[in-house]
């Protein structure tokens, strides 16, 4: 054999020998990832060749599936008063990943998850039959926001202090998940949504932290009262009026200036929220006072899980003291979600408790055998003590009887409550955001419920915007509900 013959063949082999680890390497190492990516349409085909399992409300499944005509993919994905539960179900597509509990479960609802199989699905290597995702939702209440916040931009989100249980997730504008679900129109619908301004795909409940504003008083309240700058409501604080910030020539003005602000108590404050009193406090307090009573409360936890994963609210570091004063009033790097405002009321209406909130309460096989439960109560952590949960349960009180929100009022209802009115776009150029967060509790079964409102966006004049005129009586509808 010549030398070029004989180097051709070591070429050669060489290539073949490459050609069999790429190959051994795709199957072994890759071929998992290829199995799984998107946009393998076999996975898709493995989905819908038959139905998905459900999502259930009160007993009733909202979703369900039917049978297309034509097509590779056999079944598609349809929904009971889509636009009502969207924040909560999220959609199932043909085309896109699934979304909030779609996706979370999605496992589970197309029959791949381990714990479904049996061991004829083993010996037989075919999926399982799907299971099925029970949740906390309760229909009247979420129906209730989802009718109270009508037209308007914004989000509600309801909670049972004592379990954690979520009664209520909605996010307005909605959209319909059905008109995601077909592969066929999915991409048009797709188009359609995310190019609406109002970014109807958006869970704002969840996952749009905007500025709380003087909702975060009760937080600042509460790391007063816990770090013994004051001992209870009712001491006088000190707090000039007005109040400049420290470092600068501008004051911190507050929305009433014949309310009784300088020197107030935390419940005259709170009652008629004065600026001066909660940005002079955070100062007094620190901004890593603040900040560590933020965080008991949930802010700066960039892992809540309810299952769906909610995303961070935000309290910031590293400010100056001016910084520090507008973040006492819920302003300046300041973020909260719905949910976020909802657990500041919950652990204070429980007694300083916070439990875990949840909006799924267990997960099924076909048959409805239990594969896990999400028990009630099971995570809780002290936030604050029992005696300033109570102080601060008061002074919220006060604020529904004869302060800035008597629009929650409800008769034969204990209810607490704090407003906000949040600046919105450089210099408040923008209309702001009306915020109310509250709780109430049953007279007469003591049943109680928590609830928070962020109205983004309404048809309101500029100068009717306020947590108590729009905020309010979505909340009141609310509770209302959950407490009937």
């Amino acid at each position: 054999m010549n030398k070029t013959i004989r180097r051709a063949s070591v070429f050669t082999l060489l290539l073949v020998l490459s050609l069999l680890v790429r190959a051994t390497w795709l199957q072994f190492y890759d071929g998992k990832a290829l199995a799984d990516d998107n946009d393998n349409r076999r996975n898709a085909i493995a989905t819908y060749s038959r139905p998905l399992g459900n999502i259930i409300v009160a007993g009733e499944a909202v979703t369900g599936s039917t049978r297309t005509k034509g097509s590779d993919l056999a079944y598609k994905r349809t929904y009971q008063d889509g636009r009502l539960y969207a924040a909560v179900t999220g959609f199932a597509s043909q085309a896109y990943a699934p979304t909030q509990l779609e996706g979370v479960y999605k496992d589970l609802l197309n029959g791949t998850d381990p714990r479904l199989r049996t061991v004829m699905d083993t010996v037989t290597g075919e999926r399982a039959e799907p299971g099925d995702v029970v949740t906390t939702i309760d229909p009247a209440v979420q129906k209730a926001a989802y009718r109270a916040l009508g037209g308007t931009k914004g989000a509600a989100v309801a909670v049972d202090p004592k379990t954690g249980r979520i009664l209520a997730v909605v996010s307005t504008p909605s959209y319909d998940p059905a008109s995601l679900t077909d592969a066929n129109s999915a991409g048009t619908a797709w188009k359609t949504l995310n190019a609406d301004e109002e970014k109807p795909l958006t869970n704002r409940a969840l996952r749009q932290p905007l500025p709380p504003g003087s909702t975060f008083k009760l937080v600042v309240a509460a790391a007063a009262l816990e770090n013994g700058l004051y001992k209870n409501v009712d001491e006088h604080t000190d707090s000039p009026d007005p109040y400049i910030m420290p470092g600068t020539v501008r004051e911190l003005p507050n929305e009433s200036k014949s309310a009784p602000c300088r020197n107030a108590s935390i419940r005259v404050a709170l009652r008629y929220s004065c600026n001066n009193v909660f940005g002079h406090m955070a100062v007094e307090l620190g901004q890593d006072k603040v900040k560590a009573m933020a965080e008991k409360f949930g802010f700066n936890d960039d892992k809540r899980d309810v299952p769906v994963r909610a995303y961070p609210s935000v309290y910031p570091s590293n400010m100056d003291k001016a910084q520090t004063a507008l973040s006492g009033i819920g302003q300046f790097d300041v973020t909260a979600t719905p949910l976020q405002m909802a657990m500041v009321s919950a652990a204070l209406a429980n007694g300083g408790k916070l439990v875990s909130p949840h909006m799924v309460s267990q997960i099924t096989d076909s048959g409805g055998e239990v594969l896990e439960n999400y028990d009630d109560g099971a995570d809780t952590t002290e936030i604050v003590s029992s005696a300033t949960a109570e102080q601060l349960r008061s002074a919220m009180e006060t604020v529904v009887k004869d302060g800035t929100g008597t629009n929650a009022l409800i008769d034969g209802v204990t209810v607490g409550g704090k407003t906000g009115t949040a600046q919105h776009g450089e210099n408040n150029s923008k209309t702001p955001y009306a915020w109310f967060t509250s709780y109430g509790t049953s007279d007469d079964s003591g049943k109680q419920v928590a609830v928070a409102v962020m109205v983004e966006q309404s048809d309101a004049a500029r100068s009717e915007v306020s947590g108590n005129g729009l905020a309010a009586p979505v909340a009141r509808a609310m509770m209302r509900a959950a407490l009937k």
